[in-house]
């Protein structure tokens, strides 16, 4: 195995994704040669939280790398990500399941890795490394390989929110948002190396305020950069949505913003919202939704639902239904409830599987059906898409517009990160199919 390799495995969000970007970066610029698994001698797992189908593979992961490594001298065991600090003991969980680990690092020590590498080479095992104190992760210049395209940056870590469900805040606590001039010059950095498609990531984009600049000021001042690119904002908030819908129409009325808005709403019901802690209620967010798709009507809508929170009735998952049929969202992120450790929501009367499994099962269907006429609208479309990566075969490529629609081109010379016009001939439910023009 060659010396100072290493390989990263990443779960969980686009968070995530970019802090193993920013870790692979920080290693190969201090001389470690990235490798597979199998030729590595330092194996990073970035771990995830959310869920706990999520957790429970990770774990069965960690448990298979501690049977494969153990016992080899000079293999190295680094566990990263949000899971190791969902609660203040959680640590010991993880020396259950791979008690060979070598060290455990939180999400803002990414630069003394080299040091923290060089400390487990020299034999100390079973590290603890805290940072002291919170990172810019915007200011991590990532050198992607020739041909990428597409980036994630971090604006911020952390929220400000306290919903009952969520583990993830023990983990990234305080709400950090990074210098704009940082995040600015990322952007300029990773355009003027190809990139043409940059997504912004945090734990909440609608919370972005640094000094006196909030989320708008940021996405105009990225929009106005000298490039042909498209830019793809992160979860927003449901309250941002009643608050600054002003913020929002501003925002989607830029050129190189996709006009695509996650928004998780999690429950049609309000005294679901109201037992997860979730600040808003139904009836105050579905007029400004009617807004925006008065304003925009090709407008991408994705959302997210937790089916079976405990104490859910039928009626209030009718609510949900309802709401999802109204809504017609293009994409429907359907969570089945966990209980998550630390969480408050874990202490509630928790209802059995088989309920929550036929419910998510039902708005599945519900979801299913509202696609059978969803993209009528864009039948005879025509317009420019950036292409992004080979399709369903050899023979077809995968695009997307200005709405981040899915537009498949067949037997087209792609050139992907060119931008080419084409008109939609074909709808199959969600996805769209065209030719160039």
């Amino acid at each position: 195995m060659p010396e100072n390799s290493f390989y990263i495995e990443t779960y969980g969000c686009a968070s995530n994704k970019a802090d193993s970007y920013i870790i692979s970066n920080i290693l190969l610029e201090s001389g470690y040669i990235k490798t597979k698994l199998e030729e590595a001698q330092f194996v990073i797992i970035n771990t995830c939280a959310v869920k706990e189908q999520t957790e429970n593979k990770i774990k069965e992961r960690l448990k298979s790398l501690h049977h494969l490594y153990y016992k080899e001298s000079n293999r190295y065991i680094i566990i990263a990500g949000c899971l190791p600090h969902i609660t203040l003991n959680y640590v010991n969980v993880i020396k259950t399941v791979i008690p060979s680990f070598s060290a455990i690092i939180d999400l803002g020590n990414f630069r003394d890795l080299p040091e923290i590498f060089k400390r487990i080479r020299l034999g100390e095992k079973n590290l603890i490394i805290k940072s002291d104190q919170m990172i810019d992760k915007a200011k991590f210049l990532i050198k992607h390989p020739i041909g990428k395209i597409t980036c994630i940056v971090p604006i911020s870590e952390g929220c400000l929110g306290s919903c009952t469900y969520c583990c993830v805040k023990h983990a990234r606590v305080t709400l950090n948002c990074y210098d704009p001039d940082n995040i600015i010059n990322n952007i300029r950095h990773q355009l003027e190396h190809g990139i043409k498609q940059i997504y912004l990531t945090s734990q909440d984009c609608s919370i972005y305020q640094y000094g006196e600049t909030k989320l708008y000021d940021l996405v105009k001042e990225i929009n106005n950069l000298d490039f042909k690119f498209y830019l793809r904002m992160g979860m927003i908030n449901p309250s941002f949505l009643i608050n600054n819908v002003d913020q929002l129409i501003s925002i989607f009325n830029l050129p190189k913003v996709y006009q695509f808005l996650h928004i998780p709403i999690q429950s049609g019901s309000n005294r679901i919202l109201q037992e997860m802690k979730r600040t808003y209620e139904i009836s105050e967010i579905i007029d400004n939704l009617e807004l925006l798709r008065k304003k925009f009507p090709y407008l991408t809508i994705s959302t997210d639902i937790i089916c079976g929170f405990p104490g859910e009735s039928e009626y209030d998952f009718y609510r949900t239904i309802n709401f999802i049929k109204w809504l017609k969202p293009e994409i429907l992120n359907i969570s089945k409830f966990t209980a998550r450790p630390g969480t408050k929501a874990k202490q509630m009367t928790q209802l059995n599987s088989k309920t929550i499994k036929e419910r998510s099962i039902r708005l599945s269907k519900v979801y299913r059906a509202s696609l059978l006429n969803i993209n009528d609208k864009w039948k005879g479309w025509e317009g420019e898409v950036l292409l992004l990566h080979k399709g369903l075969d050899d023979q077809q490529t995968f695009c997307r517009n200005f709405a981040y629609k899915n537009i498949f081109l067949d037997k087209a010379n792609a050139v992907y990160g060119e931008f080419m016009k084409v008109k939609v001939e074909v709808i199959e439910r969600f996805n769209l199919f065209g030719k160039s023009v």
